[in-house]
């Protein structure tokens, strides 16, 4: 469980507020995607969650965030972790080995993980992944959604209650993209893990996500279920979100008069929606 309560944040020297009056509750279980444009607060709203506002970015910052009961102003980064697991922007920067079972074995011999464990985290990580066959590859020589998966995988080897990922796809292809999103899906459903996901594609998130939080300049404008938020398209374009073709069809239509639904965010309720209309 993540509780926010009035959070704003300052970085030092910083001209406004990059987080501001933020309250927001994330229950067990969430899918939770985060969008917004560049410089929304996205990314400092995950660093507020793992810890690394105000411990590593310091500031001013006011407000609570819990994450299972621990004050992330109080506890540390490294008891937080044991918590939320992150998945950064830059993987090859949040790398700290050359071949892949090292990255995983890195965290579970780091965070005192049993030895007579330890083997078996790390082969249950690498097959919740799907990536068995690249066990004892160097890093170095992978893909950028392999790379992402043996992060992930990383992280799952701990067994951490939630993960966060900022721009998991940034730099991957559409069919890369989905692999990632498939794999986070199974994590959420299969095995309960909370997952908060920064993301710019937003068809991509609408498919997957269950609720949506939308930031603009440090606020949070909007949140609530995927239907919910695209119910009010004017609010995502205000916070500068591209939002699907099928909804901004399906808004076209309701300002002509010809459609009175709910806005629909992928292909089967277009579908749906062009029926009703054409019918």
């Amino acid at each position: 469980m993540i509780s926010i309560r009035d959070l704003s944040f300052r970085y030092a020297g910083g001209g406004r507020d990059a987080l501001s009056g933020i309250n927001l509750e994330i229950p067990p279980g969430e899918f939770l995607g985060i969008i917004g444009s560049s410089g929304a607060g996205k990314s400092t709203l995950t660093y507020a969650l793992n810890g690394i506002v105000p411990h590593h970015y310091p500031g001013d910052f006011y407000g609570s965030v819990l994450v299972n009961g621990l004050d992330t102003v109080d506890a540390g980064p490294e008891a937080l972790a044991r918590q939320a697991g992150s998945v950064f922007q830059d993987i090859d920067g949040q790398m700290v080995a050359s071949v892949v079972e090292d990255e995983i074995l890195f965290g579970l011999e780091n965070f005192g993980i049993p030895r007579n464990e330890i083997e078996s985290r790390l082969e249950e990580a690498l097959l919740a992944a799907g990536i068995q066959e690249l066990r004892y590859r160097e890093l170095s020589s992978l893909s950028g959604g392999q790379k992402q998966k043996a992060a992930i995988a990383a992280i799952t080897a701990l067994k951490p209650g939630i993960i966060i990922l900022d721009e998991p796809t940034g730099e991957l292809d559409p069919q890369s993209s989905r692999k990632i999103f498939d794999y986070l899906r199974e994590l959420n459903e299969k095995q309960g893990i909370t997952i908060i996901v920064v993301e710019q594609k937003i068809m991509l998130l609408c498919e997957f996500a269950k609720r949506l939080a939308v930031m603009d300049k440090g606020v949070l404008v909007r949140e609530g279920t995927v239907t919910e938020v695209l119910q009010r398209p004017d609010i995502l374009e205000g916070a500068g979100v591209n939002i699907p073709r099928v909804t901004t069809l399906g808004k076209a239509l309701g300002e002509k008069g010809l459609y009175r639904g709910e806005l629909p965010h992928n292909l089967p309720q277009a579908e749906a929606m062009m029926k009703e209309v054409l019918c």
